[in-house]
């Protein structure tokens, strides 16, 4: 009897614990946002962005913009130039050819203003703000 008892509470705690890394990893999933930007030839379709704190990712597409196209983060009043300087994880996976569509990585953002930027397709430094 004492056995059984000692099953069921064992079965019970791996249920909740599986319950539980379940729903963090969901909780977790739906707290990472999705940016879309655009490049055309010589700008960014979206020429600034207001965001609240948290984590994005940022999904980059090339309109016929240049043959390959990226995308560069800093902080504003750092030096663009200078990779450095820049927010890495923002960089996408791969070059975005044209017609296609590349992802970052997750980026965490803070309270502050940021530059973004390609340097392959020659765009302005447009501003992120977030608030």
């Amino acid at each position: 009897m004492k056995t059984m008892k000692n099953l069921i509470v064992g079965l019970f705690l791996v249920a909740f614990t599986l319950t539980a890394i379940a729903q963090d990893k969901m909780m977790n999933k739906e707290m990472v946002k999705t940016i879309a930007l655009e490049q055309t030839k010589g700008e960014f379709t979206q020429k600034n962005l207001t965001l609240s704190e948290g984590t994005y990712i940022f999904e980059v597409s090339n309109n016929n913009a240049a043959p390959e196209v990226g995308l560069v983060l800093i902080e504003d009043g750092k030096d663009g130039a200078n990779p450095n300087n820049h927010i890495k994880d923002a960089y996408v996976s791969q070059m975005v050819k044209h017609g296609k569509t590349e992802s970052s990585k997750a980026v965490t953002l803070r309270k502050g203003t940021y530059k973004y930027f390609c340097p392959f397709n020659n765009t302005p430094q447009y501003t992120l703000i977030v608030k």
